[in-house]
């Protein structure tokens, strides 16, 4: 068996993404190798963050305890964590289970979508104003499935220009949805909506953070 620092673990809705809105479990991993501008989970990227160790039968035995059957693993960057093949092989086994990953778009999806019955893919990449745009794995698009997201935040209106030529360039609409979201309370997403208006796109889809509208926007488990 393999073992996973989790730093939370909890039941609520998807705040973003294509299942926005429904139940999912969350698993949160330890650990991130990216160091993005705006983050909002920087207390469980630290190599030290309080974390308790779980088993793949453990979290799978969670995950059936609460009835929900859709997972959402997230991090810090999940696909990061040792032997998070076994955890996902685990979970691939069961048939009423669906999983998603949040994935920050560093990392090469290849050897994850050979999985028999593979997770869906959220695929977060980052701008400019990140800070880590140069980090990306441009080759992660070729992988991407009608079940993936790619997600775009956006830290201001200009960066949708570079959106739109990353979503023309490699046919993503095509592919797996494609979203904008702003960085909380630094863009107006009336701007981003107008945007989208002037240039017609109808195959892009602004989202907004649930669960930060929901409750405190720095509210942990949620």
């Amino acid at each position: 068996m393999a073992v996973f620092n989790v730093v939370e673990k909890f039941v609520s809705i998807n705040g973003e993404g294509q299942h926005a809105g429904e139940l999912a479990v969350f698993i949160r991993l330890r650990g991130c190798n990216l160091s993005c501008s705006y983050c909002d989970t920087r207390w469980a990227c630290t190599a030290d963050a309080k974390a308790e160790e779980m088993t793949e039968l453990q979290l799978l035995d969670y995950v059936k305890s609460t009835g929900v059957k859709r997972v959402t693993l997230t991090g810090g960057e999940p696909l990061l964590a040792k032997d998070v093949m076994v955890l996902l092989e685990a979970f691939a086994k069961e048939p009423d289970i669906k999983v998603e990953i949040e994935t920050n778009g560093s990392i090469s999806l290849e050897p994850f979508v050979a999985i028999e019955n593979p997770p869906a893919f959220t695929l977060d990449y980052k701008l400019a104003g990140s800070g880590m745009e140069a980090k990306m794995d441009l080759s992660n698009f070729q992988y991407l499935q009608e079940k993936d997201t790619v997600k775009f935040v956006c830290s201001d209106v200009s960066e949708l220009d570079k959106v739109c030529n990353i979503v023309n360039t490699y046919s993503l609409s095509d592919k797996c949805t494609v979203l904008i979201s702003p960085v909380f309370g630094r863009i107006e997403p009336a701007d981003m909506v107008d945007y989208l208006i002037e240039h017609k796109r109808n195959d892009i889809r602004l989202q907004l953070q649930l669960h930060k509208f929901i409750w405190d926007p720095n509210k942990r488990g949620v």
